[in-house]
């Protein structure tokens, strides 16, 4: 693990197909590009086109392209050309902030998140030479994450309506006909396969490799995970942690999970049982070698704060700022570094710290 950057918080990040360049947002309208020299990095272009700030950034790895959304409304494609990025405005017809963006597996569209209550689904038309928009509305909220299935057409998406769901997302000029799959049979686009409940708002989401499972998280302190069986419905485990709001998750393979958010580290959610999911432990070794502590530590605090009461008087000198964790804020995404035929081997997160980190 190492760090990238700190100052800043960072709000989103993404890498390019050989990991050798890192695109990230440190919490303002410019998107920076950072490429790998020797044993540290270096800022090689700085992507200004915004006007607030960028909420979401993704490397297409199969076309070499980057998208960028951003609370003023707006979606932009890059493509490197004559040694400079150059932009193409998309048009998304939202009238809120766009929140999250994600190329489909075969980078030949992708899907804005908002807070309109609706999904953008974006493709490129060849006749007219510009990126053209088809919406996603069963919404009653904001949409915070959305996800791909590995068939390139279906999409999950998390909301602040307490619901995770599914939708077709084929397009006939992109995808050609629709494919059946487990999570039900073929719908219209705009109209969900399933939905799923949460007893928070869902802010990360996540396809297994197989796309036959899908891991939400919510503000409840929870990891669902949602199974597809053939000809039957889908099902839904829940596993409560004893942690704060997770804000993002990632499936390793099809039995382990990574989620992080507000605890300040990577936790793994692993496959115990059938339909049994629980937190195997903290990746972080820093917090987890002063998990043993907590009890006295806490102690101390109460006794620290009881003494305060009684003398009316505070000794800052006693009060330490640092977490123990390597991240010292909340981790806002989790990024895929590397993965082989069948698993993820290396993943990133960053955080409101302004720090990027490296997990093996």
């Amino acid at each position: 693990m190492q760090a990238i950057t700190k100052g800043k918080s960072i709000t989103c990040h993404s890498w390019n197909a050989d990991g050798t360049k890192c695109a990230f947002c440190p919490n303002n309208n410019d998107v920076i590009i950072a490429a790998k020299e020797g044993a540290g990095w270096k800022t090689e272009a700085v992507l200004k086109q915004h006007d607030s700030v960028v909420t979401g950034i993704d490397w297409d790895r199969v076309n070499n392209r980057i998208v960028t959304c951003s609370q003023d409304r707006n979606a932009y494609v890059w493509t490197y050309a004559d040694k400079e990025w150059k932009p193409v405005l998309v048009i998304l017809r939202i009238n809120r902030a766009a929140t999250h963006v994600k190329w489909s597996p075969k980078g030949d569209k992708f899907a804005v998140a908002s807070g309109a209550k609706v999904v953008s689904v974006c493709h490129f038309e060849e006749e007219n030479d510009w990126w053209v928009s088809k919406h996603v509305k069963k919404h009653r909220s904001t949409v915070t994450r959305v996800a791909w299935h590995p068939n390139n057409q279906l999409l999950a998406t998390a909301s602040t309506d307490f619901k995770a769901r599914i939708f077709n997302c084929a397009i006939r000029e992109v995808d050609g006909r629709q494919v059946e799959t487990a999570w039900g049979k073929k719908k219209p686009f705009d109209e969900p396969l399933c939905e799923f409940d949460c007893a928070g708002w869902v802010q990360g989401i996540a396809f297994s490799p197989s796309g036959n499972r899908l891991a939400f998280v919510g503000h409840d302190s929870t990891v669902s995970v949602a199974e597809c069986h053939d000809g039957a419905e889908p099902t839904l485990s829940v596993c409560k942690m004893k942690l704060l709001p997770m804000m993002d998750c990632l499936f390793l393979d099809e039995s382990k999970i990574v989620v992080a958010g507000h605890d300040c580290a990577p936790y793994l959610v692993a496959l115990s049982g059938p339909g049994q999911w629980k937190v195997v432990k903290c990746l972080d070794e820093k917090k987890a070698a002063t998990a043993t502590k907590t009890a006295s530590a806490t102690q101390a605090a109460m006794k620290m704060f009881q003494d305060q009461s009684t003398k009316g008087t505070t000794d800052s000198s006693k009060l330490s700022g640092d977490v123990a964790t390597k991240h010292q804020n909340t981790i806002t995404d989790i990024e895929v570094y590397k993965r082989n035929a069948t698993m993820v081997t290396e993943f990133t997160t960053s955080g409101l710290d302004g720090e990027i980190f490296w997990w093996k």
